[in-house]
């Protein structure tokens, strides 16, 4: 039945069923919104991928409680 897969004709075939069906003005309309459609899909695999990376130690936020070792004494 299909032994050859999809030949140059039918690609053919296709686009011109799509272009009867949608019209020539829809067709760049759609053609933009797979491609965001991809992009953010792509971008939410990557996020997906990076969460699954070990994560590196927690920096401090001021300076003062990175050069700080021991807590302060309350003037005993």
């Amino acid at each position: 039945m299909l032994r050859n897969g999809l030949e140059p004709w039918h690609l053919l075939i296709l686009a011109v069923v799509f272009i009867a069906l949608f019209g020539s003005k829809k067709l760049p309309e759609a053609a933009r919104a797979l491609g965001k459609s991809a992009r953010i899909l792509k971008s939410e695999a990557q996020a997906m991928k990076n969460d699954h990376l070990p994560a590196a130690e927690p920096t401090p936020t001021t300076p003062a409680a990175a050069t700080m070792t021991e807590p302060p004494t309350a003037g005993i």
